[in-house]
């Protein structure tokens, strides 16, 4: 079976198995994890930030981000399908007490026009003040697509002008960084605080990370504790992000060639695949994602018109060759 359903479903490699079972570790809720505290300070440096916070998850990652710019009763804005809106369970209202509004653009791009209607400053008792806007790098629902740079500095620049902060939803941000060249610190120039993910494009097991000021880590440190995310020996996890980052970041470049191969079996335009996610619309999707499992491919519905395939570590050029005839045949 080849399983195209989420770039998660990776399994760590013998080398990384390896990494994970010699890692040094110590008590993290103490702050004496060296392995983590390594980890953190890594990815703080790589995007240019202050400090980092490991987390087990990138719902966690991000919950705890938009929080750090947002205080409860105030709002976020994001696109219609970002996976804070869509994806997070209303963790932002439930647990932050934040509330959110969208734009919608086809391909999950910053629409400047909108968010300058949209924004809501301080207008007194009487309104939601915005307080930031999120944007989501690569963007997962409307296939993977890769938000340009000049788009996000111009946002930026209209932040600086507001007082509106940024959070960057990067969990597949290592994917846009191959697939255009941009330099991770370019990337963490235009957003106040971002999540980062290990165990997407990456193939951790397990782990994203909160970057941002040292203050607003001081604070998410307090308050993941407060959502029972405190963790202890959490170094053998964190030696797998290690590991991740220095030996599978560059190779997510197949990830993409192979995702290209099946968006063009599906009837896609290769090029309109950008980096290792393909979302197709179709009328019958669950029944296509049915017929696909009985000739041994996982694909899956993502609304009910709509599919995505996702390529990774665990998919090699020969399944995604096999994958595509399959999927050509199901037309």
């Amino acid at each position: 079976m080849i399983d195209l359903r989420s770039d998660t479903l990776t399994r760590p490699t013998e080398a990384m198995r390896a990494a994970m079972a010699g890692a040094e570790v110590g008590d993290d809720v103490y702050g004496e994890d060296p392995t983590v505290a390594a980890l953190e300070e890594r990815v703080a440096g790589m995007f240019g930030h202050e400090a980092a916070l490991f987390t087990p998850t990138g719902s966690m990652a991000n919950v705890l981000a938009v929080a750090s710019l947002v205080a409860p009763g105030q709002e976020v804005l994001c696109e219609s399908s970002a996976h804070i809106a869509r994806a997070e369970l209303g963790a932002h209202g439930a647990i932050s007490g934040i509330t959110m509004r969208t734009w919608t653009h086809p391909r999950g791009q910053v629409d400047l026009g909108a968010i300058e209607s949209m924004y809501a400053p301080d207008m007194g008792p009487f309104f939601v003040r915005t307080a930031a806007v999120s944007v989501e790098n690569t963007h997962n629902f409307a296939g993977g697509t890769v938000l340009p740079l000049e788009d996000l500095r111009a946002l930026r620049a209209w932040a600086d002008t507001t007082g509106a902060r940024i959070h960057l939803d990067g969990a597949r941000l290592w994917n846009a960084h191959v697939a255009t060249g941009t330099a991770l610190a370019d990337y963490g120039r235009i957003a106040d605080v971002l999540a980062v993910c290990l165990s997407k494009g990456l193939g951790a097991p397990i782990g994203s990370l909160m970057v941002g000021s040292a203050d607003a880590i001081a604070e998410a440190r307090v308050r993941r504790k407060r959502m029972g995310g405190g963790m202890r020996q959490v170094g053998v996890l964190a030696a797998a992000g290690a590991y991740a980052l220095d030996h599978h970041v560059e190779r997510v470049a197949d990830d993409h060639a192979h995702a290209r191969l099946l968006g063009e079996a599906l009837g896609l335009d290769p090029e309109s695949v950008q980096t290792n996610i393909v979302v197709v619309e179709r009328p019958d999707a669950p029944a296509f994602v049915a017929a696909a499992a009985d000739q041994g491919v996982r694909i899956a519905a993502v609304g009910p018109r709509a599919v995505r395939l996702v390529t990774h570590l665990d998919v090699t050029r020969a399944d995604a060759d096999r994958a595509a005839a399959v999927l050509a045949r199901l037309g």
